[in-house]
Order: structure tokens, then C-alpha cells, then sequence
């Protein structure tokens, strides 16, 4: 498969407002052999960075980016059926995402990919309190508290979130980890406030989690970053 024709072609179409045309790409991808791992990795999450980044800085409209958002949370519906389920891992997930509808469309496609991995996955989306957000992880007890595609106003609250859970040492046994979104934006700012983990991407979070499960940040030092020793 040729990735980036496959992406450009699929831009246009989800863009151009053509619902059944995006549906047609993605049906002979999978007649041709391409797997939904693949899809999902190597073609919707770059383009929904294209989409995220070409509104962002106004090169699209807000029609051509709604028009692309609804077509391809369609798309992401549809290829969640298809995904080649792995052996439970017996860990969960309370994930949490950033408030407009690419941020969502982000952290679901994330979902999606992480419960084929073998994880159980309860997704809450974005514009929720603090105090729904702590009563949901109590009750939960999940192995990992994720925030994946936060947007740029979520910082300061991520950041409230995770020093109220150092503070009184709620859940100890619990990972936190953040990724994409506002964290992709702003390099550093995952270690400054104290993430146990973070990861750019759907691929590179599953890696982490994998490799990484016993890791917690330093609370001393508020930063744990690639190459630096990380406390355990």
C-alpha cells in the first residue's frame, strides 16, 4: 500500500464533503489485504492530524473540517468491528480526552486501538469535571488514568488533577499517563506535571505501556523524560 496516496486521497475526499467516497477507499484497502491495525495506525491517525492541523492554522474551513470530522468518525465506527482482538491483558483504562470533536475523534480511535490490544477501555471523552473524573477512577480502581488529545485549556487542569492524586496519595498503584493533543504541541510539559508516561501517538503509547508498566515519576524532581532514569 502506498501510505501517503492513500492519505492524500482520503483527505480529499473526507474534505470534499463526498460520504460514500471515503467508505469506497477504505472498503478496497481491506479487499487488498490491508489489515484494520493498519488503517487505524497508518492512515486515520496521520490524517486526523492533518485535519487537526490544516484548521488549526486556517488552511481549511470550518465546513471542509466538519465535513471531514463526521465522515471519518464514521469510518473509525465501522473498521472498530474489524480489528483482530488480542488476548486481555487484565489491565484497565479510564480514558479522558480534550473538549471539541477532533480531540474526541483522537482519543476514540485510541480507544479503539487499545481494547484490540487487549486492554478494557472506559472512554468518557472530553469536558468532564474533576471531581466526576476522581469519583469515576475510585470507583473504577483502572490500572492506568489516561488523558490522550487534550486540548490547550485542559493543561492547567490535567495538571491540578495530578497533584490532588500526589497530594493525598490516592490510588499509588495507579499509572497516569497523558499523550498527543496539547502534549504534542508543548514538548516537556507531560514530565513538568508529573505524568508517569506519555507518548505521541496510538503506537508509541501501546509501547509504553507495555514496556514500561512498573515506571512512576520522580515526585521529587517533577520531571521523568526519555533517556533520564525514570523511578520505579
Amino acid at each position: 500500500m502506498n501510505t501517503d496516496l492513500f492519505i492524500e486521497n482520503l483527505f480529499s475526499t473526507l474534505v470534499s464533503g463526498d460520504r460514500n467516497a471515503p467508505r469506497t477507499l477504505v472498503e478496497a484497502a481491506f479487499e487488498n489485504g490491508i489489515s484494520a491495525d493498519v488503517v487505524a495506525r497508518d492512515v486515520f491517525w496521520p490524517t486526523i492530524n492533518n485535519i487537526t492541523n490544516l484548521y488549526r492554522n486556517d488552511q481549511i474551513t470550518r465546513l471542509a473540517q466538519q465535513y471531514a470530522t463526521r465522515s471519518l468518525s464514521a469510518l473509525i465506527a465501522n473498521v472498530q468491528t474489524k480489528y483482530e482482538i488480542s488476548e486481555s491483558k487484565n489491565r484497565t483504562i479510564c480514558l479522558f480526552c480534550g473538549p471539541n470533536e477532533l480531540d474526541d475523534l483522537a482519543a476514540r480511535l485510541t480507544a479503539d486501538i487499545l481494547e484490540a490490544d487487549g486492554y478494557t477501555v472506559f472512554f468518557g471523552g472530553g469536558n468532564i469535571a474533576q471531581d466526576d473524573i476522581l469519583e469515576e477512577i475510585h470507583n473504577r480502581r483502572p490500572d492506568i488514568m489516561l488523558m490522550f488529545s487534550p486540548g490547550g485549556s485542559d493543561g492547567p487542569v490535567i495538571r491540578h488533577l495530578i497533584d490532588h492524586i500526589r497530594e493525598i496519595n490516592a490510588f499509588p498503584e495507579m499509572q497516569i499517563v497523558v499523550g498527543g493533543g496539547v502534549f504534542n504541541r508543548a514538548p516537556g510539559l507531560a514530565e513538568e506535571i508529573g505524568a508517569d508516561l506519555w507518548a505521541s501517538d496510538p503506537e508509541e503509547l501501546l509501547e509504553e505501556l507495555e514496556n514500561n508498566k512498573d515506571i512512576r515519576a520522580d515526585l521529587d524532581a517533577r520531571t521523568v523524560g526519555r533517556g533520564k532514569v525514570r523511578a520505579a
